[in-house]
Parts: structure tokens; sequence; C-alpha cells
């Protein structure tokens, strides 16, 4: 047995570096692994770590405590900050007018979720404990799933409690189960509340997406046959049209060629037009009719190829500025960003990462795609960079102190919400200051979920030494109850209101029940009842803006409420 002892040393000697990782590394991967398993069809995913972290913590398997805290920061900073990254570009354009409406939907079901705990707090627990409203809070986040507004609280918590500060990781995993099945069984709710018919929701769907054809890329033959065009040069026509649209080819007297904006129409000449399908009629109506004829069949020496934009230096330039038609004798028809086509105006700002269509001679497009960059190996290098710049600002932005009356102490933004602003704004105007922003999806998914595993293992290892006394033998019962309560209660009254009066489809409105609890089984759901994309566009429009002020309002309602 003696020859076991650097076993038993390595498991016990809590200072020690092997110690330590070895720690995390158990609780990691037995939370990751045990997160798969499905109860009632639904998975808890990688927040079951804290769950493993807590057994963990209760049966002595533990850290020192500096360590453990020290983890569970870094983890929260790193986890936000790429939540930022990731929902930046889409931030601000996410308030069309479809996307006002379900935010405001959104931001009232967040509302709701603190009055009703704010409820639940005055009804059931004892107001004169200092430790119940903070472990309330710790209830809504379980709630609503939503975990780095359980950071947010946490670190918010220590600025007024210091090293007493209330275990309320205790109280958000009790909710947390709870939480998941409420999401997803109050927006089952919503459907017989509201007497849909799913076969019709989809049926509306695809009629809409038949209709909505206004920012979709069109390509169209045309012969120039209006009078008024002899002689005018292509800048005169696109200005007079007021339309934007493409000449990517023109052929005049048998001659196919590029034209640029100098280039002069004539009557008889056929062209391949690119615009948005919205504008299509119009643009026919007064260039002339379309023509039954492919320019790209023909034998001729101009091709098309996809260019990935991956030179740092392009990162901001607009499609203008680069004088693609005038300089490089090519055009560009349209671009993909993050899987979607978006027609290619001119005052569009290019991004390291989007996909353009480029029209033109064969050596004249690899030129351009050797300004472009067009190396795949290039994006797959994380602009590590960027990110640590991203977190220093996002730290000293989080430290800045606001001081505001009735407040025990300033409010700051903190180690989650200076760092997720920061991303934010980096990740839409980043480019602005030559900062290049992309990081390709599995690359923030990685580093998003190694600072969420390593935030809830810290978490949960803290927690578990206290674990069992706070709920098994204090108000374990009543964290469900109230949290389940927080769960429901919103989503059944935003829920009705976005379908009886907004008139949303119930498709979308289970995605952005989803998106404003930033749950992904939720989310999950929806789209397995639905063949469409409405839920994850719903989910997408509000996750944003919700991520935010969940983070938000955790520290709002800790400072103003729990000092």
């Amino acid at each position: 047995m003696e020859s076991f002892h650097w076993l038993k040393d390595l498991f016990t000697t809590t200072d020690s570096v092997a110690h330590i990782a070895l720690l995390y590394a158990v609780v990691i991967a037995v939370g990751v692994y045990l997160g798969k398993i499905k109860f009632f069809g639904i998975s808890l995913g990688v927040t079951f770590v804290l769950f493993a972290g807590i057994v963990a913590g209760h049966i002595g398997f533990t850290a020192p405590t500096d360590i453990l805290t020290f983890v569970q920061d870094f983890g929260l900073i790193l986890f936000v900050f790429m939540i930022g990254l990731q929902v930046g570009p889409g931030f601000f354009e996410s308030f069309g007018t479809a996307g006002v409406k379900l935010n405001g939907l959104a931001t009232t079901a967040i509302l709701l979720n603190i009055a009703v705990m704010f409820a639940c707090y005055f009804i059931f627990f004892d107001t004169s404990d200092k430790t119940s409203l903070p472990m309330m809070v710790g209830t809504l986040y379980g709630a609503v799933t939503n975990t780095p507004g359980l950071g947010a609280a946490n670190e918010a918590l220590s600025t007024v409690f210091g090293s007493d500060a209330p275990p309320i990781a205790s109280a958000y995993a009790c909710a947390y189960p709870l939480g998941v099945l409420g999401i997803i069984g109050a927006t089952i709710l919503i459907r017989y509340i509201c007497k849909v018919k799913l076969e019709k929701e989809e049926q509306a769907l695809a009629e809409e997406e038949g209709n909505n054809v206004a920012k979709k890329p069109y390509k169209m033959h045309l012969e120039v046959t209006n009078k008024y065009l002899e002689g005018k040069t292509l800048l005169q026509v696109h200005d007079f049209l007021n339309r934007d649209f493409v000449v990517s080819r023109i052929v005049h007297d048998g001659e196919l060629s590029i034209p640029n904006r100098d280039t002069i129409f004539h009557l008889g000449d056929q062209m391949l037009i690119v615009c948005a399908e919205a504008d299509q009629e119009a643009i026919t109506a007064f260039i002339g009719p379309k023509l039954d004829i492919d320019f790209e069949q023909q034998d001729q020496p101009l091709v098309s190829k996809r260019i990935l934009v991956t030179n740092p230096a392009i990162n901001g330039k607009t499609l203008a500025s680069m004088h693609f038609s005038s300089v490089h004798g090519v055009n560009v028809t349209r671009l993909t960003r993050h899987g979607m086509d978006l027609f290619a105006s001119a005052s569009l700002p290019l991004q390291v990462g989007d996909r353009i269509m480029v029209v033109g001679p064969e050596d004249a497009v690899d030129r351009v795609a050797n300004k472009m960059g067009n190396s795949v190996r290039r994006l797959d290098a994380p602009n590590i960079a960027t990110i640590f710049v991203g977190i220093f600002l996002g730290l000293l932005f989080g430290s800045l102190p606001i001081a505001i009356p009735g407040m025990p102490v300033p409010l700051k933004l903190g180690l989650a919400g200076g760092p997720l602003i920061i991303a934010i704004l980096i990740g839409r105007y980043g480019y602005k200051i030559k900062l290049v922003t992309y990081t390709s999806t599995s690359a923030n998914m990685m580093l998003r979920e190694i600072g969420l595993v390593l935030f809830l293992a810290s978490v949960g290892i803290k927690a578990g030494a206290s674990f069992f006394e706070t709920v098994v033998q204090g108000n374990g019962l009543y964290y469900v109850l109230t949290g389940f309560l927080i769960t429901v209660i919103p989503i059944l009254i935003v829920g009705p209101i976005a379908r009886l009066r907004f008139k949303f489809n119930y498709f979308t409105i289970a995605g952005m029940v989803a998106g404003s609890y930033t749950d992904p089984p939720a989310l999950a759901y929806a789209n397995s009842i639905c063949s469409k994309d409405a839920p994850a566009l719903g989910y997408s429009t509000v996750y944003p803006l919700s991520m935010f002020l969940r983070i938000l309002t955790a520290q709002l309602v800790v400072l103003f409420f729990c000092g």
C-alpha cells in the first residue's frame, strides 16, 4: 500500500498544481458526460458541470478558495467576452420593425421575471434575513437558465458582502432543472391557450417566405430598349434610377465585356444584372424586358469565383471604396456573411470572413483573390490579440465606478458587464479601429465552452461545502417552487400578448421565448416542431439584447436591493 501514497497525495494535497488540475479535469469531464443524458427527452448539457462540482465540494474534493475564485472569474470573463463577440455584429441590426416588437416583448419578459422574483420573496421568505434576497437572485437565474447572470450576480454580491457572500449557486442549482422544463412546458401551453394549429402556422410561414423577397439577390438578363438611356453612362443610370443594382456583364455589338461606371448604354445592349429581388420590376420597367438567355453559358473568357476575405487590411472597407469595376476590371455581384446571402450594395462594408462572388476575366479575378487574402488557413487561427485587447478594455470599463444616489456602493459593470459591452462594440465596430474581430464559429464555441465549464466547476466546488445544509435542511423546496413560478408566469403573459396583440407566428414566439431566456434546449424543441427557420430567427433577434439585460439587471438588483 505504501507504493500508492503518491496517488493519495494527488487527490488530497489541495494546494498542489497537479491536484487542482486533476480536480477540474474530473469535475468537468464527469459533468459534461452526465449532461448528455436526457431526461424526458431533454438534457441539461454543460450546466451539469455545476452539479458535478457541488458533489466534489461536498465530499471534500476541493482546492484553495483563492484559486477557485480566480479560475471562476477568469472563466466568466472569457465566456461573456466571446458571447459579446458573437452577438456584436447583429446586435444593433436586430432592431428592425419586427425586431423592435420582439425585443420589446423579450424585455418585458425579463422585467416580469424580476417582478415575480420580488413577489415570491415577499410572500414566501423572511425579509429580515439579509441572505434571503440574494438567494432569490440565485433562484431567478436558475429559473431563467442564465449562467452569465449568475456570474454577474455572484460578482456583485462579493462587492457588497465580501467573503461572506451567500452561496447563491445552491439556489440556482435547485431552480435550473425545472427551469428548463418550465420554459418548454409554458411554450407548449401558449399553443393551447391561443388555439394554435401547427399546420396552419407552417403554411403561413411558407406564404410569408414567398412574399418576403425584398433583400434576396436576384439575377436577370435584360435588353436596353429605353431610348432615354442611349448614350448614358452606367453611373448616370444608377443615380437616376436610385436603386441598388450591379451590371456584371454586358454584350454590345456581339462583344461580351465587364462594364464599369463609365460604360455607355446603347439601345439593343444586353446585360446581366444582379439586384434586390424587390427592385427587379422597377429596373426591368426602366431599362427593358428580360431575355431568355444566359451569358454564363456562353463561350467567353469570363469566370465567376467565390473569394474569401481574409486580409485584415480590407476589414471595414466598403465595396465602393475598393473600385472593383474601375480599377480591377471585375464586378462583385453578391456577398455571403455568416451563411446569409446579402446584396452587394456599394455602401456595404466588408468584414474578414465574408465570401464575395466576383465576376471578370480569370487573371483579374485571381488578382482580386490575392488582394482579398482568400486564405482559409488564415481564418483558422483566432485573433488572440483582439480578444485580449478587448478583455483589457472590458475590465477597465467594468471597473469604472458610477456613483448613483441611494446605492451603498458605486455601480460598476464588473467582470461580466464591462467585457460584454466592449465585446459587443468591438464585434460591431472593431473594423473602424483596424481590429480584426473575426473568429471562426468553432473557435468561438471552444473558448466560450472552456470559460463556461471553468466558471461552473469553480462555482459548484465552492458551493458544495454548504449545499446540502442550505438546500436539504433549508429552503430548497421553496427555491424549486418559486423558481418554477419565475419561469412560467412571464411566458404565459408575454406569449399570448405576442400572439393575440402583435399577431406573431407561433414558431417565432417559441424562438423569442427561448432567446429571452437564452435557453438552447427550448430552441432545440422549437426547431424540432418546425421545418422553417422561424424559431431560430426569433431566437437570434432577441438573444443579444436579452443576454445583455440578464447580465446588467443581475448586478443592478444586487447593488440596489441587497446592500
